[in-house]
């Protein structure tokens, strides 16, 4: 079950990343900070943001999308702008891409056989 977030471990993950995430998806993980989303005829689990305010919120943050991005850098094809914020049962990853200090608010599915990148939404569905 998602927590809400404080904005702290939003701002302390953009800076990590380099650079600020788009509006929809700041406001979605403070309300919920993580969970499942249906895009694309698909369930993707969200990656939450890195949430140390407590023992719990800690350890149910371990799969953060800092450590879930980082791991897949390391996978051939992986965008090096992108950040993962939700896979699928398949290994297949939203992702948001990176353009100068800003993420931009189109998300995009990584196919993780093919290394192909498809916009799939302008922003999380309502």
């Amino acid at each position: 079950m998602p927590f809400d977030l404080a904005e702290n471990f939003i701002s302390a993950a953009e800076e990590l990343l380099g650079a600020t995430f788009p509006a929809f998806y700041r406001t979605s993980m403070l309300m919920s900070n993580g969970g499942e989303l249906e895009i694309d005829d698909d369930v993707w689990q969200q990656y939450p943001i890195a949430d140390t305010s407590d023992r719990r919120r800690l350890s149910r943050t371990a799969n953060h999308i800092i450590k879930e991005t980082n791991h897949l850098r390391t996978w051939p094809g992986f965008p090096k702008e992108a950040v993962a914020i939700a896979g699928n049962d398949g290994g297949d990853q939203l992702v948001l891409l990176k353009e100068g200090t800003t993420f931009r608010q189109e998300i995009y599915i990584w196919a993780h056989e093919t290394g192909e990148l498809k916009k799939i939404a302008n922003n999380f569905p309502r």
